[in-house]
């Protein structure tokens, strides 16, 4: 079969490699859809990946063609989406439900094969059964939204609350469909590319800008979401945050970003730093949410590009261009 293949920091390509075979209690997956993270980037980079070469893909689904030997849960044409977390379910962090910070954390697509490919393994409970009204090539975008109701997860509702989202891409532009849909009283949405932030009005946030100054709100929002990973945005959202605040670090940051806080302030404003680290226990909440609809895949989903130019599409997503970009085997 072909696959996306990153070889070595800085170095991808698409090859010919080994069809997949299913352990008992692994499904096939004929992939009809891939999308694009900044966690590839990460890999491409020589970060998050435990050891390369590496098929990426993280985000995809598709239709079973193969089913191991155990599995009675799934069928062959049945149509799936895929969770790409891989847990121990021994270390501690495991038994007391916090699987995310799993000390042997793996996933599918960053320490096994991935869904940039033509077929891909996955172990049959890592698997959601799509209704029948649902395109599963738009499938792939349930694997971030679960990122981004973890996220909200962590922010726990605040109800009433001002918000101000920092990047407009695919998973900036989630946060706020769940913010609009968790009780906000606003949502405000900063970015440097034009393009992406219309799509941020066009989605019904309050207001939108390339900076925060241009917002005129001097006394700081109550929830700052970064979604960018970007230093600059970063240590600016930290100085945005309202008394009794909230700032989620949601954006994936290169290993070396570094941000400076206020101890001071954040002792006598009562204000909490807090992170969310990809999915934990929302993967089947996000298949629902997408079923019934919370996000419009022909909005979301920026570009559709066939495996073949799977370097390209990196290239693409790593100069900002477009919104979420999807492989197609």
């Amino acid at each position: 079969m072909r696959a996306a293949v990153i070889e070595a920091p800085g170095k991808v390509t698409v090859a010919t490699v080994a069809d997949p075979t299913p352990g008992p209690r692994e499904v096939v997956v004929d992939v009809a859809a891939c999308g694009l993270c900044g966690t590839d980037l990460h890999i491409l980079q020589g970060e998050f990946a435990p050891t390369l070469p590496i098929v990426p893909g993280h985000e995809f689904a598709g239709e079973v063609v193969g089913v191991g030997s155990h599995v009675t849960e799934l069928a062959v044409g049945d149509r799936v989406a895929v969770d790409p977390s891989l847990h121990c379910h021994e270390c501690r962090y495991c038994r007391i439900g916090r699987g995310n910070l799993c000390d042997n954390w793996n996933a599918i697509g960053v320490s096994v094969p991935g869904g940039a490919a033509e077929f891909a393994v996955a172990p049959v409970a890592n698997c959601v059964k799509l209704p029948e009204h649902v395109d599963v090539a738009d499938a792939a975008l349930i694997e971030p939204l679960s990122c981004a109701v973890r996220g909200y997860d962590v922010l726990n509702g605040n109800l009433g609350a001002e918000v101000l989202i920092y990047g407009s891409g695919t998973m900036g532009l989630m946060m706020l469909e769940l913010a609009k849909r968790t009780g906000a009283t606003s949502v405000d949405m900063l970015d440097v590319n034009a393009e992406r932030l219309s799509t941020a009005t066009t989605l019904g946030c309050s207001r939108s800008a390339a900076s925060a100054d241009e917002l005129d709100q001097p006394r700081g929002w109550d929830v700052v979401i970064d979604a960018t990973g970007n230093q600059a945005a970063i240590q600016d959202g930290l100085g945005r945050v309202a008394k009794a605040g909230t700032f989620l670090q949601f954006g994936v940051s290169d290993y070396a970003t570094r941000a400076t806080i206020e101890p001071y302030k954040i002792y006598n404003q009562e204000i909490t730093i807090t992170g969310s680290m990809a999915v934990l226990h929302s993967y089947e909440r996000a298949a629902g949410l997408f079923a019934s609809g919370v996000l419009d895949p022909k909005i979301f989903i920026s570009h559709r590009t066939p495996l073949e130019e799977y370097p390209k599409a990196l290239d693409q997503f790593k100069a900002g261009v477009g919104r979420k970009i999807v492989v197609v085997p």
